[in-house]
């Protein structure tokens, strides 16, 4: 296949920015700037990664921010620890809070306003995350956030339009000061600015007294105090109580790599099942956007999320059968379960309880997860990607649930609070209801990909000789339930027709969406598997014949996710880094 200018094969519209010294993928070229700055002045790639975390707080403020939760996975090429490589995964999820019974919500979780409302634990992840292995002092690394919100910047189209398309942002008091002209009520348009004072005092506050002015100090009390005014739930307990953790990240191998993901309770499980199952099948031999292909990964989809409505939630809480879930047999097992010309209805879970190594007493139904209560806790949706010049790098994700969240602006403190209490079930017997205390199963999951060598060049940490593994690609997507669909296209994108970066995410996609299976409340949806309309119409026709719902998107539609990519050239070091142009990302390398 001949190449543009650009070394583009396939349809894309943008080039692969190239970068030595640092590459930063963010939802927004001014957030993506503010990480480059960091890496300019020294920073390394967590520093880039939290002053871009910071930075999109500000400038995608419907996405994410310091009143929501997620998770960032970090690689470091050499640890002084250790002696080589490693990889772990920092979970910033917040739990519902001590108040949040059932009995509380037994008219239902409203998707907006103050009882959507759990506790925000995205900070506390960026502060241990930052003090593990940062550079740079905090204040220089939330500078740039701090000067965008008290300076302003231009309103790009996108955010104008999720602004006018949010009818209670433009109604409550404090949301409406932020973000209509003047306080009037009438939206912000494209290029008017938008200045958030109180949002970057917040900021300084938190650079020059750290995690305590917000998890123990003033800005914590003023945002209870906002709960306590609107009727809401939050308590300084809550907050006190709140704290990340550092976990090992899961994986499985795909071909000549091996796939990363967060645990538990991230979906990242998800993907790995998904790939577990596609690898039994020439994926490549089929073809991007063939029929047969496009119908392999939905039915994967399906038996996935069919097993984590059934096995997963707060690990914490109640034994996941991870190991089964991600065995090769297992995956064996449900590939052949597969019909390769006809869609299935109705998927139900299957039982990876008999391919754990010691699995726990079942439950009297013979599947499901056991219920033990919590343990106690050990202290230890945005995506964007960042890779500096050494060879460390960062996924991260982060998010206030839906757009704008509970659309409420918690006082004076500048902070759009989280509605992720919609996540939670309430019956009580699905494995994801609904408890004080516990968190919430989610969508997010940040993936990193490594290159398998055959030599033996690392050693573990008990002395004994570890295959090398060269990081390869950093890449993930905001998008619910879409995020481990897209992801997995992506990945086959990338590993299956050998795209570049921006040809893997620019590349038409699909969504499946299932009923009884979606994390939003109400848990419910019409069974459809959603196409963009790039795809070959003959491909979408047999799909139709085979049995799937396809329902037609625009050519580039964000449904389908808004990924962020980088890759590491193994052999020369180059960075090579791509963002959707389904919205306002932007890659900047230097």
């Amino acid at each position: 296949m001949s190449a543009t200018p650009h070394g583009i094969r396939y349809s894309a519209h943008r080039p692969v920015i190239m970068g030595r010294n640092g590459m930063v993928c963010a939802g927004h070229p001014l957030a993506a700037q503010a990480g480059i700055s960091i890496l300019q002045k020294g920073g390394n790639a967590v520093d880039a990664a939290i002053a871009t975390a910071a930075a999109l707080n500000v400038v995608e403020p419907l996405m994410s921010g310091i009143g929501g939760d997620g998770f960032i996975m970090t690689y470091r090429a050499h640890d002084p620890v250790t002696g080589h490589d490693s990889l772990r995964v920092c979970n910033g999820t917040g739990a519902a809070p001590y108040a949040a019974t059932l009995g509380r919500y037994r008219d239902g979780i409203p998707m907006k306003g103050i009882l959507s409302v759990s506790v925000p634990g995205i900070l506390n992840a960026w502060l241990d995350v930052h003090g593990a292995y940062g550079s740079l002092p905090l204040s220089d690394v939330l500078a740039p956030a701090i000067a965008l919100a008290d300076d302003g910047f231009p309103v790009t189209h996108y955010l104008a339009a999720a602004i006018a398309g949010d009818s209670l942002l433009c109604e409550f008091p404090t949301s409406r000061a932020i973000f209509t002209r003047n306080g009037s009520g009438e939206p912000l348009r494209a290029g008017d600015i938008l200045r958030q004072s109180d949002l970057a005092r917040t900021l300084s506050a938190i650079a020059e007294h750290g995690r305590d002015v917000f998890y123990r100090g003033a800005i914590g009390e003023a945002i209870v105090r906002f709960s306590e005014e609107q009727g809401g739930l939050l308590t300084m307990a809550d907050l006190n109580d709140c704290s990340a953790r550092w976990q090992e990240p899961i994986s499985t191998d795909y071909g000549d790599y091996t796939v990363y993901e967060a645990p538990p309770n991230s979906s990242g499980h998800i993907l790995l099942q998904e790939l577990n199952v596609i690898r039994q099948y020439d994926m490549a031999g089929m073809g991007f956007g063939s029929p047969e292909s496009i119908h392999l990964m939905v039915e994967a989809k399906k038996m996935a999320f069919a097993d984590r409505e059934t096995y997963v939630a707060d690990p914490d809480y109640i034994d996941v059968p991870l190991a089964g879930m991600l065995s090769a047999e297992y995956a064996e097992e449900r590939a052949a379960a597969i019909h390769r010309e006809r869609a299935s209805q109705n998927v139900a879970a299957g039982d990876p309880w008999p391919h754990q190594t010691a699995p726990p007493r079942r439950t009297p139904a013979g599947v499901g997860a056991r219920r033990r209560g919590p343990r106690t806790e050990e202290e230890d949706t945005t995506c964007f990607v960042v890779a500096d010049r050494d060879g460390n790098a960062v996924c991260q994700l982060q998010s206030i649930q839906s757009g704008w969240g509970s659309s409420l602006v918690a006082g004076d403190t500048g902070i759009l609070l989280n509605n992720r209490m919609t996540y939670w079930h309430l019956d009580p017997d699905h494995v994801d209801c609904l408890q004080p205390g516990k968190r919430v199963r989610h969508t997010m999951n940040p993936v990193m990909v490594f290159r398998r060598a055959d030599d033996a060049s690392q050693t573990g940490d008990n002395g004994s000789a570890a295959p090398a593994r060269r990081l390869t690609y950093v890449l993930g997507t905001p998008g619910a339930d879409c995020q481990v669909q897209s992801n997995l296209q992506v990945i086959t994108n990338l590993v299956d027709y050998g795209m570049t970066v921006q040809e893997a995410v620019e590349a038409p996609r699909w969504k499946h969406v299932g009923d009884g299976t979606e994390s939003t409340i109400p848990h419910t949806a019409e069974d459809r598997l959603l196409m963009e309309s790039r795809f070959d119409p003959a491909a979408v026709r047999q799909l139709r014949a085979m049995g799937h719902p396809v329902h037609e998107l625009d050519a580039w539609d964000g449904v389908t996710g808004r990924e962020m990519a980088l890759y590491i050239d193994p052999e020369i070091g180059a960075l090579h880094g791509a963002a959707d142009p389904r919205y306002d990302g932007y890659a900047v390398g230097y």
